[in-house]
């Protein structure tokens, strides 16, 4: 039986490292894709046998040309994950069109166009799409109007993917990672900010990003074979807050 294969945008660092990791770790070969040359090598040289290419998902060129030589060097692609996000947060007032199309291209035209040029392949592997959102794209918060937005699109594009390419045996489906524990949040996130976080998520902390990667790998994986098209919020119980506020969960210790 032939090598699954599986394509991670944005691998250099954070979730799709991780992803990256858990995939090779269960055999699949991985190509690493990231628009950032020195932490791609990075990542690269940590996963001997991976196949790093430096793009830029936002730019239809730079897709297409890597979707053909992935192909190429891989021989199928069995698997896509479209992770490569930017985290651009501010106010309404202060997002210029500028600022709100930079999120947009990356968030959510880099999915569509990564699908879009490595959808030959995956027919003919009948493979698996997993969409990487955001818990900000199920419910809003302040200082992310690009950014939630793009992320909520992400997630309709994937039941619109989910729909459209059943009937080739392509499955499509979400994950919306909640708060995870990364340097860059490590370093920017106050300690209110954390406690404030620890409040309002019923599991009282951040997620890693394994175990974020290791939802990921399951819904590109055999054993979630009848499942598209569905949307799993890996967020310790962020998003079900709405109906047990914090201030009552402790109310009721």
């Amino acid at each position: 039986m032939p090598t699954r294969t599986a394509i991670v945008t944005g691998a250099a660092r954070g979730i799709g490292q991780a992803t990256a990791r858990i995939l090779q770790a269960q055999g699949l070969r991985v190509a690493l894709i990231d628009r950032d040359a020195d932490a791609l090598a990075e990542a690269a040289d940590a996963l001997p046998g991976s196949l790093p290419c430096l793009c830029d998902v936002s730019q239809p060129d730079q897709v297409d040309q890597m979707a053909a030589e992935m192909t190429a060097k891989l021989g199928r692609v069995d698997v896509l994950i479209n992770n490569a996000g930017v985290a651009d947060f501010g106010p309404l007032e202060d997002t210029d069109f500028q600022r709100w199309r930079r999120v947009m291209e990356t968030n959510l035209d880099g999915v569509f166009l990564c699908s879009q040029a490595l959808l030959p392949a995956l027919k003919s592997s009948h493979g698996a799409i997993v969409n990487i959102a955001s818990i900000s794209g199920l419910r809003a918060s302040t200082l992310r109007v690009a950014y939630g937005t793009s992320k909520a699109a992400v997630i309709h594009l994937t039941q619109q993917q989910a729909v459209e390419l059943g009937e080739f045996g392509i499955r499509a489906n979400c994950v919306a990672p909640g708060p995870v524990r990364t340097k860059l949040a490590m370093a920017v996130h106050s300690d209110e900010i954390i406690a404030a976080y620890h409040d309002a998520i019923p599991l009282n902390r951040y997620g890693s990003e394994d175990e974020i990667a290791e939802v990921i790998s399951f819904l590109a994986s055999e054993k979630a074979s009848f499942v598209t098209g569905q949307l799993i919020a890996c967020d310790g119980g962020f998003e079900a807050t709405g109906i047990g506020l914090p201030a009552l969960r402790r109310q009721a210790e």
